[in-house]
């Protein structure tokens, strides 16, 4: 018989988690791990060096050419008539140098209130060897994703926009490989949207400085859900809410300094808590389906799971704040050509445990700008993906690049 451990290692790979509860008991489940893995979590990871370095915040940042992803409304503030900007994340460095985080991104203004935006993401995982249960070798594949992105932002008034980002997503994670029961393995491929929008205040005084703040809200990659065989399980997408605020001042001609905060929660059911007897097996019912013992079933659609991921947590209210992960990052500039950056990532212990410190620099020239950031676990013995890798972003103003040549 013939085994496929490529779905399985992703899943471990880049599990993502969510909660809900649809009552405020349920506290006997509250210690337990019940984290829960999608399909494409690559989706997720943060493509640039600049959010990188600031924990991971990105719902109400300044706009950038990268705002496609955390916030496309965003993008309707860009004072630039086009851009774009490249960027590459190492991925398990230490046990893997192939698997790596490609991203290309790009955007041109279309009038005063009006901006278009693309972006192509690339996933590789490195090389796979296929055995089958005896040891002997299948061959071997290189599982790839991509998604395809392109957005609109328009102004609906001096200081508010929405925006509609639209996604097809691609996902060959056996490259055709038989499974044990016969079948063929085929891409995963779906369609996705996301919905955003975004608010700038007018500039106002603090102690005689300059300030602004601004919040915004995206609901990502709300799509049809993802199978790997013509009769199999079906995965959800990891569908994304996220709200985020920002304070930014001008401290004198010279320095600027912004800080930022993101609150996330993944709109997927979560695992429930079955029944079991005595001897620890599951007790099933007159269809042949395990009894829940808390929480709601999961085999729902992808519009019914984003409603239900509010409420069907086993662990109750208590267990749907745990879900909730948090950002935090700070932006400094001087002479707004050097910038520093910092940040912190947290998520609760049964939800994950990613718990992570970021830092960055930044350097932005007429033409172009360059980004590093670098992660730092916040706990003694953690693992990240992201461990002694340094990641980068250029990004380039073509409208200044255009000036440049004319001169």
């Amino acid at each position: 018989m013939k085994k496929i451990t490529i779905i399985a290692f992703a899943s471990v790979l880049f599990s993502t988690q969510s909660s809900a509860q649809n009552d405020f008991g349920g506290n006997d489940y509250l210690d337990n791990l019940n984290t829960i893995s999608t399909s494409v979590p690559f989706l997720l990871i943060a493509p640039d060096s600049r959010a990188g370095a600031m924990g991971d915040v990105g719902a109400a940042t300044t706009p950038d050419q990268n705002s496609i992803h955390w916030n496309a409304s965003k993008l309707a503030f860009l004072e630039e008539a086009n851009g774009f900007s490249i960027s590459y994340t190492p991925w398990l460095q230490d046990l893997v140098p192939e698997i790596s985080l490609s991203y290309l991104s790009g955007f041109k203004r279309i009038n005063k209130r009006s901006t278009l935006a693309a972006s192509l993401r690339y996933f590789s995982l490195g090389e796979i060897q296929f055995t089958d249960n005896t040891g002997e070798s299948m061959g071997k594949f290189t599982p790839n994703e991509f998604a395809i992105d392109g957005a609109y932002a328009m102004k609906l008034s001096e200081n508010f926009s929405s925006g509609l980002a639209m996604r097809y997503i691609y996902s060959n994670l056996t490259g055709g490989i038989s499974t044990p029961g016969g079948g063929v393995t085929k891409p995963g491929t779906s369609f996705a949207v996301d919905l955003s929008s975004y608010y700038q205040s007018d500039n106002f005084q603090v102690e005689d400085k300059d300030a602004y703040w601004a919040a915004g809200i995206n609901i990502s990659n709300l799509g049809n859900k993802i199978s790997y065989t013509d009769a199999g399980e079906e995965f959800f997408l990891p569908t994304n809410g996220r709200l985020g605020a920002s304070f930014n001042m001008e401290l004198d001609k010279y320095n600027s300094v912004s800080f930022a905060v993101d609150i996330n929660k993944l709109l997927v059911p979560t695992p429930p808590e079955y029944a079991v007897d005595e001897d620890n097996d599951p007790i099933l019912d007159e269809n042949g389906n395990q009894v829940i013992a808390a929480g709601q079933d999961p085999n729902v659609g992808t519009v019914q799971g984003v409603f239900q991921s509010f409420n069907d947590a086993p662990g109750g209210m208590q267990e749907e704040l745990n879900e909730l992960m948090y950002s935090v990052g700070m932006e400094y500039w001087y002479l707004k050509q050097f910038a520093f950056r910092g940040g912190y990532f947290h998520e609760h212990a049964t939800k994950g445990n990613r718990k992570y410190f970021t830092v960055g620099v930044g350097l932005r020239m007429n033409v172009f700008s360059l980004d590093m950031a670098f992660l730092l676990p916040a706990q003694q013995g953690q693992r990240s993906p992201l461990a002694n890798t340094l990641r980068f972003t250029m990004l380039f103003d073509m409208a200044a690049l255009y000036a440049t040549d004319k001169e």
